[in-house]
């Protein structure tokens, strides 16, 4: 993701080589459509990176190029080296788990068993602690009391939140011949609530920090970007700005990019918030 001259102290450590996310020169265009943008950087494990951007600027679909969901329109997306669709799919799922922006279930299915399905890729070498795996997901996003209920019965947020532990679940402990893990997520604070934003970003910052887990989202509010992630990915006039998050988002980039005036503040705990204008 292109980066200026002057930004060089303010870029995040990148992985060392075949332990990282890396996108290489990579084309993001929706299908059969022409490249929105392109995009060169290190996603590495132990942050948390946000994807930002106006409507339209190709986040999902960068989000679903790391993933392996798709092959780039130009470029190379590399996971450990090697190109992320390279990587079989029942081997990559037990150490990358995606949560979608549609949450959506179509079927009956418990809040239980939708959680346990993110343990399906381990079923051939379950964990020594299987047993607790599920139940301790749902204790960590706050659906535990849900376990037994329908997922087509919950609201936006509890669905969101049940997604959310069954991502966890499928990464949830280290594995031997995986040098880390990945967590993917695109929009996962849409439909929560102000706390539930919170808990949930706060949540995913203490897995990037305590877990070495990787985490890219896809967010739109860039507060919450700048409270809690490390380092953002802003997609906008064709290219991709990579860096730490504080470099990224200023009040100059929020006026040239979405046309919002804003004032930079200091909140008493230090972190740096935008006042929106209109």
């Amino acid at each position: 993701m292109t980066e200026g001259e002057g930004e060089a102290a303010a870029r995040p450590p990148l992985a060392r080589a075949g332990h990282g996310l890396q996108c290489l020169d990579v084309g993001v265009a929706p299908p059969g459509q022409p490249v929105l943008v392109r995009a060169s950087g290190t996603f590495a494990p132990g942050r948390v990176t946000a994807i930002l951007g106006p409507n339209g600027a190709g986040k999902s679909t960068l989000l679903g190029l790391l993933a392996g969901l798709a092959e780039p329109a130009h470029g190379q997306v590399l996971l450990q080296g090697r190109a992320v669709t390279a990587h079989p799919p029942e081997h990559i799922a037990r150490w990358r788990a995606v949560m979608p922006q549609d949450t959506a279930v179509a079927f009956d299915f418990t809040v239980r068993e939708v959680v346990d399905m993110g343990r399906y890729p381990h079923r051939r070498q379950p964990s020594a602690n299987e047993a607790q795996v599920v139940d301790a997901a749902m204790q960590a996003t706050g659906v535990a009391h849900l376990a037994g209920r329908s997922v087509t019965t919950l609201s936006g947020g509890e669905r969101a939140r049940t997604h959310l532990a069954r991502a966890l679940a499928q990464i949830w402990e280290p594995l031997p011949d995986a040098p880390h893990r990945w967590l993917l997520l695109d929009e996962p604070t849409a439909a929560l609530d102000l706390a539930h934003q919170h808990q949930t970003l706060r949540l995913l910052r203490h897995w990037a920090e305590q877990h070495g887990v990787g985490v890219v989202v896809v967010l739109h509010d860039l507060n919450l970007a700048l409270r809690y992630a490390h380092d953002a990915v802003l997609l906008a006039e064709g290219c991709g700005q990579f860096g730490a998050v504080d470099a990224v988002i200023t009040p100059e980039t929020v006026g040239r990019v979405w046309g919002v005036v804003c004032t930079e503040v200091q909140v008493a705990d230090g972190v740096r918030q935008l006042l929106l204008c209109g």
